[in-house]
């Protein structure tokens, strides 16, 4: 049965990234709303509690859990053609109006969703790594709902599925902390994170700032993790050539080797106002990531419609090393050694499993 605040109190356990303050309250750092948590309440997310100056967060559950093309996530430079296990909880950091998986992150705050009891699937962190083993797949990601609110029961799993030669990863809006990001990467494999605009006017209606999150991805990228960085395209929204442009520079001065996926929007949850992007909007989008600098630009969510946008070119001798459609490799003739079959530059990515 769920309290309150929406949470099944059984599907829990201490966790450990949180600060204890005095008279029992406590600092919680899974996320950069470093949530000042009294005695008996909880975060933002709504699933970290403070119980008597003990964090206590999600654990022993999935709402979700299903083995599926790494290409979905999407992850293009990450084991292409691969199918990734990926598992879910409840809850998000964010409360993003135009969220593609609303009923299971927005559950615990939107009273007219339920209580999701209905999506609690109990389970071990060790049974669910030998799940994803014995699917066939050759990672573990943590997904669908916001992983960072749930960090510590990933890690677990994480370890798991690393001591039977799994790779792993995390799909995240990136709205992270240093000590989230230190915590988690020498178990973690990839990182995935949205930016969602460079306005922080914007990011603030979603329920955060934008510091945060070119924060994460700067540390993520140092850290030696492999990233790979999303923007939804929203027309009037962050489809600007300005607001586009600035993504696409800083994430070239970074690196141009991150990879940048430009997707279509599509009214969903809350934003039914919105038009659908269309698909000179995402083209636009690409030529100027490409303007900036950048060597992967993609371009998703409109299967078969974006011709080249889906495949993986050498930036060098522009050879086609990868063809897509959707989320299925057609051809890889990257080479086992990572490198362009044709004229030898390497090809940034992982491309070889643990």
């Amino acid at each position: 049965m769920f309290s309150k605040d929406l949470r099944p109190h059984e599907f829990t356990a201490p966790g450990t990234l949180y600060e204890a303050l005095e008279e029992g309250d406590l600092r919680c750092t899974a996320c950069a709303h470093r949530c000042l948590i009294h005695s008996g309440r909880v975060g933002i997310c709504r699933v970290r509690e403070n119980r008597a100056g003990t964090l206590y967060v999600p654990w022993g559950y999935v709402s979700s859990a299903h083995a599926d093309p790494v290409e979905k996530k999407p992850f293009f430079h990450l084991l292409p053609g691969s199918q990734a296990f990926t598992f879910g909880m409840l809850g998000c950091n964010l409360h993003c109006d135009f969220c593609q998986n609303w009923n299971i992150s927005q559950v615990v705050r939107d009273a007219e969703l339920g209580d999701g009891s209905q999506y609690i699937q109990p389970v071990g962190a060790e049974e669910l790594a030998k799940l994803a083993q014995r699917s066939g797949a050759r990672l573990v990601v943590s997904s669908y709902n916001e992983p960072l609110i749930t960090s510590e029961w990933a890690l677990e799993i994480f370890r798991h599925a690393g001591s039977l030669g799994l790779q792993t990863a995390m799909v995240s809006n990136g709205y992270a902390t240093p000590e989230v990001l230190r915590l988690l990467a020498p178990h973690l494999t990839a990182l995935k994170i949205d930016l969602k605009t460079m306005q922080d006017r914007q990011y603030r209606s979603l329920g955060g700032v934008l510091q945060p999150v070119l924060d994460s991805i700067r540390l993520a990228h140092e850290l030696g993790l492999w990233v790979e960085v999303v923007t939804l395209v929203i027309p009037g929204f962050n489809d600007s050539n300005q607001e586009l442009w600035d993504m696409a520079s800083y994430l070239a001065a970074l690196s141009p080797d991150i990879p940048w996926h430009v997707t279509a929007f599509h009214p969903d949850y809350k934003r039914h106002a919105a038009a659908p992007t269309e698909l000179e909007h995402l083209q636009r989008a690409a030529d100027l990531g490409v303007e900036a600098g950048l060597h992967y630009v993609y371009a998703g969510n409109l299967p078969g419609r974006v011709g080249s946008l889906e495949d993986t070119h050498c930036p060098h001798c522009t050879a086609r090393l990868i063809r897509r459609q959707g989320f299925r490799v057609l051809e890889n003739r990257i080479t086992g050694k990572g490198k362009c079959p044709q004229c030898g530059t390497t090809i940034a990515g992982v491309w070889k499993a643990a």
